[in-house]
């Protein structure tokens, strides 16, 4: 049974379709970006080096509609803040959050909302926050359209999860970031297991 979810998605245009890493993309839609590369379904097992990487992003930002915007340091209050409203309305129990320059891992407990629903909620809030806060323009985009979910269904994996989130900024050489939302996780499991 669920008891939580590992909710993944990237800001615009930073994980194209037929990103070297691979995708879980099965069409590319403009065709001007086939020019990059074909599609690969999936994390591919050998991960191309950062020079590649770079080099990939270099060629594809002049063919996106618009600029690639990452969150900005001066952005994390604002994308943080836009979290905590839709946790606040919608009574979102958030057990770990980590808002990137590129991406955001959130780790939200089951709730009736479906995985799907949790990230445009959040992204639209966020968004909004944004665009209010004049930190981004109405006509461009933030975030990408989809995100990631994983299922987590033990206290084992929810710990796991919550302590690689957590990570991700010390990882990056950034600060540990800690955000009034998120609540530490008591052992919860759906049906008072534990």
């Amino acid at each position: 049974m669920v008891a939580g979810y590992h909710l993944i998605w990237t800001a615009y245009g930073c994980w194209l379709p037929n990103d070297p890493r691979g995708s879980t993309s099965h069409e590319l839609r403009v065709d001007i970006l086939k020019e990059l590369g074909q599609l690969h379904f999936g994390r591919k097992k050998v991960q191309p080096c950062a020079s590649r990487l770079r080099e990939f992003y270099e060629r594809a930002e002049p063919l996106l509609r618009h600029a690639i915007l990452t969150i900005s340091d001066a952005d994390l209050a604002v994308v943080a803040d836009g979290f905590g409203q839709i946790m606040k309305r919608h009574r979102y129990t958030c057990y770990a959050c980590a808002i990137m320059p590129d991406h955001v891992h959130v780790l939200i407990r089951k709730h009736r909302h479906l995985a799907e629903d949790m990230i445009e909620n959040l992204q639209n809030e966020s968004r909004d926050a944004l665009i209010k806060a004049s930190c981004r323009k109405a006509v461009h985009p933030v975030w990408a359209r989809h995100g990631w979910k994983v299922y987590l269904d033990s206290r084992d994996e929810i710990e796991r999860t919550i302590r690689y989130i957590r990570a991700n900024p010390l990882k990056a050489g950034r600060p540990e970031q800690t955000w009034p939302f998120v609540v530490a996780y008591d052992g919860w499991l759906p049906g008072g297991q534990r």
